[in-house]
């Protein structure tokens, strides 16, 4: 009883820091008129990428040497990635950095996207299920952010189909970020700042500040966060020891036809891109969520996800839609635990095929989470601006999972 009288203390604790801090009392001294002025965007690309004569970042990176079977970027350890989305200047990547921390883009200044996609929690938030304007709690967990340049469709569900479609949900969502369009266009007309650096990020436009260019910011720096220099992936390119024994052992696991791990986290990308029913349990309490029946309409794939990457996954967790798991131990031994283990009675779901019985043994398991860990590389993590352009206080912190 009085470890879990401590446990409600510590939890209540951090809900009430939670609600200091998104009511701004952690703040920054509010910064002079010239301060701001200071601010200026970059004409440089972020590291990996090259700039061309006409003012375009463009990725470039090892994948790059190799082929892929119908450009699908699935296959072996040298196999090529999906086509990056790239080709945005310096300064629309780095102003859409600057919007992307900015809690101006909440319709009461109380969330930025940092909020759930903080890049010290892997572009996640440590948090089962998210939570929006006004405290409301969210359905699924945040996915990170991570390589999503190389993807085709976003969101748990699988419901949007390009960058710009990802940003504006949760911008103009109620249970989100709350806002409205003509809100947030005066919101950013009313800082001068931010009139100065759209027109420097979208030179020779009438009205530089714009709903879609506030899109083609947040997706320019959405489309450079890019992590690919991890010690797997200099084992793929040809360096043996990059990886120890046990390492290898769990890559030889992954990619086992008993595990089938590597059937659906595809190297290298670590995921197929496609929509999986797994017989995920959902949290205590909780109706299924039917995910991706409603985005495609079909009772076929009730209960089933995006298949999300491993890319970073040591640091994502909580894992799965809504954070089940805690671990990545308790994320596997749930793969382990028999086809349709977890699934009530009561419901029909119809199951991924790739999902077995593969009775790992406990050192597979050690093994696996040994090579998933390898898959982590933060190495090109963009800086969290000085100041903001707003001049509002910083509303991401970092959460713990084990109390959410």
């Amino acid at each position: 009883m009085g470890k879990t009288l401590v446990g409600k203390v510590q939890y209540g604790a951090w809900l009430i820091a939670r609600a200091l801090f998104f009511g701004g009392i952690f703040s920054v001294p509010i910064a002079s008129a010239s301060e701001l002025a200071a601010i200026e965007l970059t004409d440089t690309c972020p590291p990996s990428f090259r700039l061309s004569d006409d003012n375009r970042c463009s990725l470039r990176h090892m994948y790059q040497l190799y082929d892929s079977l119908q450009d699908s970027g699935i296959g072996g350890l040298k196999t090529a990635l999906p086509e990056a989305r790239d080709g945005f200047s310096p300064q629309q990547i780095d102003l859409g950095r600057l919007l992307f921390f900015d809690p101006i883009l909440s319709a009461d200044n109380s969330l930025s996207c940092a909020t759930c996609h903080n890049p010290n929690q892997g572009f996640s938030d440590a948090m089962g299920r998210s939570m929006g304007i006004k405290g409301q709690v969210q359905k699924r967990s945040a996915p990170t952010l991570w390589n999503s340049t190389f993807l085709s469709s976003f969101f748990w569900d699988a419901r949007a189909s390009s960058f710009e479609e990802q940003a504006l949900g949760p911008l103009f969502s109620a249970h989100e970020m709350g806002n409205t369009p003509e809100q947030l266009m005066s919101s950013l007309n009313g800082v001068s700042a931010y009139k100065r650096l759209f027109e420097q990020a979208f030179p020779r436009q009438a009205s530089a500040i714009s709903v879609a260019n506030v899109i083609r910011a947040l997706t320019a720096f959405q489309s450079s966060l890019v992590s690919l220099n991890s010690r797997y992936d200099r084992y793929a390119h040809g360096y043996h020891k990059a990886l120890n024994d046990d390492e290898i052992a769990g890559l030889n696991v992954f990619r086992s036809f008993v595990a089938r791990c590597s059937q659906c986290h595809t190297p290298p990308l670590f995921t197929n891109q496609q929509v999986a029913v797994i017989g995920t349990p959902e949290p205590k309490g909780l109706p299924r969520d039917t995910g991706a029946e409603e985005t495609f309409n079909s009772k076929l794939l009730r209960g089933g996800f995006k298949v999300p990457t491993l890319r970073n996954i040591a640091q994502t967790a909580p894992y799965m839609h809504s954070g089940r798991f805690k671990t990545l131990r308790e994320a596997v031994e749930f793969y382990t635990g028999g086809r349709g283990h977890a699934v009530p009675a009561d419901e029909d779901l119809l199951l991924h095929w790739h999902i077995s019985e593969p009775n790992l043994t406990s050192n597979e398991i050690d093994q696996l989470v040994d090579f998933m860990k390898t898959l982590s590389d933060e190495s090109l993590i963009p800086g969290t601006p000085k100041r903001l352009p707003s001049d509002l206080p910083f509303k991401h912190m970092e959460n713990t999972h084990e109390k959410t």
